[in-house]
């Protein structure tokens, strides 16, 4: 059986910039995640920013992208980076790191 784009796992690497550190972003990050079936991690970086590696399905990578754009109710994304490439099927979970 081939796979549709659709079901098709694909890799989703962002860096968001703002006020992203001490405003459970992190951990909002992994909730939001987790509830879409995502796997990968998300970590602060020493520059103040947020880095996320997730896989999962396209449709919810892109809803996914939509939270990385709000973040949660304390933060404030100024930036969000994102690429898209081949998932590596490396990732059991979503952690914080």
């Amino acid at each position: 059986m081939t796979q549709t784009p659709e079901s098709e796992l694909i890799r989703l690497h962002a860096v968001i910039e703002g006020r992203v550190q001490g405003v459970y972003f992190r951990a909002t990050t992994q909730r939001e995640a987790l509830a879409r079936g995502l796997a990968g991690w998300v970590r602060n970086l020493w520059d103040g920013s947020v880095e996320v590696v997730a896989e999962g399905r396209r449709a919810a990578l892109e809803s996914f992208e939509v939270f990385l754009h709000q973040g949660p109710p304390s933060a404030q994304v100024t930036h969000v980076e994102i690429t898209y490439g081949a998932a590596s099927g490396e990732f059991s979970g979503f952690h914080v790191r």
